[in-house]
């Protein structure tokens, strides 16, 4: 075989102080647009430092997801990162990654009644649902919050913008819907 794949099947692509990136499998050197054309066909990847090995796959992603963005492909609302990168070192820093996870696992779900619905197919409105149930992993994830140490006013102020946000989220949505 003249490509490699880790133990688990997932490809090796190697990232060279150059910049380069080379996919073990294809034997080839590639594009960060061909790392994001792998996602978009779900191929599992690890990017690794060709010369130490450490697992560079999360800072590539989080660069092919900015020069997604710079080229005007604007998916991440500006108080969204804004959010996001206030939460770092906060005491809900833990929560964050489970709460995005059970989100995306969520829009995933719904992603068939979400197309459908932008297309005009889908009789009822999908929107009003997804919101619930995004409200109720957020609650969820709260209250998991609430067996972390003991949050400071700011962190309670920053949890009830937070709150208000999805309301305010959850109203708009119902006005859709209605």
């Amino acid at each position: 075989m003249a490509g490699s794949r880790s133990d688990d099947g997932v490809i090796i692509i190697k990232k060279y102080a150059n910049r380069r990136l080379y996919d073990t499998e294809s034997s080839s050197y590639i594009t960060l647009e061909r790392l994001a054309e792998m996602v978009r066909q779900k191929r599992e990847f690890k990017v690794v430092d060709a010369k130490t090995g450490e697992d560079l796959t999360r800072g590539v992603l989080t660069q092919i997801i900015m020069e997604e963005e710079a080229r005007g492909t604007n998916m991440l609302p500006v108080n969204f990162l804004r959010q996001l990168i206030s939460m770092y070192g906060d005491q809900m820093q833990a929560v964050v990654p489970q709460y995005l996870e059970a989100s995306r696992e969520a829009l995933q779900r719904n992603q068939s009644q979400f197309r459908e619905a932008m297309a005009g197919a889908f009789a009822a409105n999908p929107f009003t649902e997804m919101a619930r149930r995004n409200m109720e992993m957020f609650t969820s994830a709260a209250q998991a919050g609430k067996s972390a140490p003991k949050a400071n006013d700011d962190t309670r102020a920053e949890l009830d913008d937070l709150k208000a946000q999805l309301a305010e989220l959850q109203q708009k949505l119902n006005k859709l819907a209605g």
